[in-house]
């Protein structure tokens, strides 16, 4: 059984500032969160742990520059940022 996936407040502000307003960008979102619901480790997603301070948090591909900040719980996923590689490091 997959867990659901909660988003956080700064994540649900970034996602309309950096994505809603791009219709390309907002279908591949749109994609890649159904994607990462299906299977978190899909390939594709280029899922991984993030080091230093964010080291309990991971990421993944949206495209190529494009990421999604996440943490696993043990019953659910907390989306926390979406945006480019320098928005969200």
């Amino acid at each position: 059984m997959n867990k659901p996936v909660l988003f956080s407040t700064k994540f649900h502000k970034h996602y309309l500032q950096r994505i809603v307003g791009q219709k390309n960008l907002l279908d591949k979102v749109e994609k890649r969160i159904e994607l990462f619901c299906i299977n978190p480790k899909e390939s594709i997603l280029k899922d991984h742990g993030l080091k230093g301070e964010k080291n309990m948090l991971r990421s993944f591909s949206v495209t190529g520059d494009y990421r999604i900040i996440y943490q696993e719980f043990p019953d659910h996923y907390n989306f926390l940022d979406i945006g480019t590689h320098n928005q969200v490091y």
